[in-house]
C-alpha cells in the first residue's frame, strides 16, 4: 500500500469510527485497523525524513536540517 493509499484508508476508517451505528466489534477492529495503518505512514515518513537531511548534507557539504 502507498503512503498516499495508506492516508486515503485512515480517512475511511475516521469517517466509518465518526458513524453512530457502527457496531462495537466492527468499530473495535477499525480502529486496531487505523493504528497499524498510523504506524506505517509514521514509518514512510521517517523515512522520508531521514533521506532529506542526508539530500540536504551531501547537497551542501554541512548539514542543515530544512522545514
Amino acid at each position: 500500500m502507498t503512503f498516499e493509499e495508506t492516508l486515503a484508508r485512515l480517512e475511511e476508517i475516521a469517517q466509518a469510527l465518526d458513524r453512530d451505528d457502527l457496531p462495537l466489534e466492527q468499530a473495535l477492529r477499525l480502529f486496531e485497523e487505523g493504528i497499524v495503518r498510523l504506524r506505517e505512514a509514521s514509518a514512510v515518513l521517517a523515512e522520508a525524513d531521514g533521506t532529506v537531511r542526508t539530500l540536504v548534507e551531501t547537497a551542501e557539504g554541512v548539514f542543515e536540517a530544512r522545514s
